[in-house]
């Protein structure tokens, strides 16, 4: 995990996990609409990840 993918995921997080793939992008971005705390969490959960 990068610094820059980690300021992103806090500024604006499904863009900081285009990367991960599509699923990921929407579920972040679902969260994200439901509440800027949510997002950023499943962002850096998603970005924290060795497996993808």
């Amino acid at each position: 995990m990068s610094f820059w993918r980690v300021l992103l995921a806090i500024i604006c997080p499904p863009l900081s996990v285009l990367g991960k793939g599509c699923g990921s992008v929407f579920i972040v971005f679902l969260l994200w609409l439901c509440g800027w705390v949510p997002g950023v969490i499943a962002a850096l959960i998603i970005l924290n990840n060795p497996e993808r």
